[in-house]
C-alpha cells in the first residue's frame, strides 16, 4: 500500500463503507442476486442444524410468556437470506403461539419462491413490533470504514478501489475519531487497523427503536474492548472459501462487530452480551451424547439422538460458532435468556 491523502472521482479509491455498501447491496450487489443467496458461499448456524432455529423458537415462547401471551406475536428476521431461519422457527413453534405469530422477513433481495405465504417478505423492519427481532449475521454485513495508523502514528482513512488496492487517505476527524477514541484506541504504530463501527451501533439503535415491547437479539462475529485485534477483521468469502476482501460485488464482505460498543449504543437498561455457547445452554442446545443404552433399545433414536447431539458440539463449539456473540436488548422482556 502506499500512503495518499484524498481519493478522487476519478482515480478510483474511495472509503471502504462507500465501495462495500455499493458491492454489497448495489443494484448489482452480492446480496441483490437471484439463487441460492448466501447459504451458497458461508455457513451460518442457521445451515448448521434446525436445532438452532429450534432454539430462537423457544426464545420467541419466552419473549411470549414475558409478554403476557399478546394477542400478535412478531417475529423479525432480520437479513433473513432466503428466509431459512424464520421458515424454521415457524414450523417449531407451539400450535397455540404459531396462530397468532406474525413472522417478518427483512431482506433486499427479491422474495424466494414457494415461501410461507404467512412470512411478510419487507426491506426494512416494522415499526411497533411487539415480540422478538432476531438478527442473525446482520451487523457484520453493515459496511464500515477502516482506519489505519500511518508512519507519524495517525490514524487515516483506508480507501480502496474495486480491484482491492488501498492507500491512505485523510485522518480519521468528527464522530468517527470520537468512536474510535472510546471503542478502539489505536496506539501510534504504522499499520495497525480497525473498523470504525459507528454506522453498526446507528443501525442496531434503529432496529431496537422498532421494538414496543419484547426484545432484539443481535448474534455475530463479535470483539469487546481489551479483545481487539490490532490489524482489523475484514475479510470476504465466496463459494464456500474465505477469500481477499476486494469490493467488486462477487464476494460477501465482512468485519467482526464491536459488540459491546452496538450494545451501548441505544442507551437502553438491561443490554446482556454472552456467548453463543452460553445462549444456546441456556435454551436446551447442550451437545451432550445421547446414552448408550439407546443403542440397545431404540437404535434409531439413539442414531438421530447422536446426530443432534453432533450438531449441537458444532454449534456450541470452542473455537468456532460457539464463540460468535450474542447481544440481548430486553424492551420490557427481562429474563428471557436466564437459564
Amino acid at each position: 500500500m502506499t500512503a495518499g491523502t484524498t481519493g478522487t472521482a476519478d482515480d478510483g479509491f474511495r472509503g471502504w463503507r462507500e465501495a462495500a455498501r455499493e458491492a454489497l447491496y448495489g443494484p448489482d450487489g452480492f446480496y441483490r442476486r437471484p439463487g441460492a443467496g448466501p447459504a451458497a458461499h458461508f455457513r451460518t448456524s442457521v445451515h448448521a442444524s434446525p436445532l438452532y432455529a429450534r432454539a430462537v423458537a423457544r426464545l420467541l415462547c419466552r419473549v411470549d410468556e414475558a409478554l403476557g401471551r399478546p394477542r400478535a406475536l412478531d417475529f423479525v428476521d432480520m437479513a433473513a437470506g432466503r428466509g431459512e431461519l424464520v421458515t424454521g422457527v415457524l414450523g417449531a413453534l407451539p400450535a397455540d403461539v404459531a396462530d397468532r405469530v406474525r413472522p417478518y422477513a427483512v431482506e433486499l433481495a427479491a422474495r424466494p419462491d414457494r415461501l410461507d405465504g404467512r412470512i411478510v417478505w419487507r426491506d426494512e423492519p416494522p415499526e411497533g413490533v411487539t415480540g422478538l427481532l432476531f438478527a442473525n449475521e446482520w451487523l457484520d454485513n453493515v459496511p464500515v470504514d477502516v482506519a489505519e495508523v500511518d508512519a507519524s502514528g495517525t490514524p487515516r482513512y483506508v480507501l480502496v478501489r474495486a480491484d482491492g488496492a488501498e492507500r491512505l487517505g485523510e485522518p480519521v476527524a468528527g464522530p468517527d475519531a470520537g468512536w474510535l477514541d472510546r471503542w478502539w484506541p489505536l496506539p501510534p504504530e504504522e499499520g495497525l487497523r480497525a473498523e470504525i463501527g459507528l454506522p453498526r451501533d446507528r443501525a442496531w439503535t434503529a432496529a431496537v427503536e422498532t421494538l414496543e415491547r419484547g426484545a432484539a437479539v443481535a448474534v455475530d462475529y463479535a470483539h469487546t474492548a481489551g479483545a481487539r485485534p490490532p490489524f482489523g477483521t475484514l475479510t470476504a468469502f465466496r463459494e464456500g472459501r474465505e477469500t481477499a476482501p476486494v469490493p467488486d460485488g462477487s464476494r460477501d464482505l465482512t468485519a467482526h462487530v464491536a459488540l459491546d460498543a452496538c450494545a451501548a449504543a441505544p442507551a437502553l437498561p438491561g443490554a446482556r452480551l454472552l456467548t453463543q455457547r452460553d445462549a444456546l445452554r441456556a435454551l436446551g442446545v447442550t451437545g451432550g451424547r445421547p446414552p448408550l443404552s439407546l443403542a440397545s433399545s431404540d437404535p434409531a433414536g439413539y442414531v438421530r439422538a447422536l446426530a443432534a447431539a453432533g450438531e449441537a458440539a458444532e454449534l456450541t463449539a470452542p473455537g468456532g460458532l460457539g464463540d460468535f456473540g450474542w447481544l440481548v436488548q430486553p424492551v420490557g422482556a427481562e429474563g428471557v435468556l436466564e437459564s
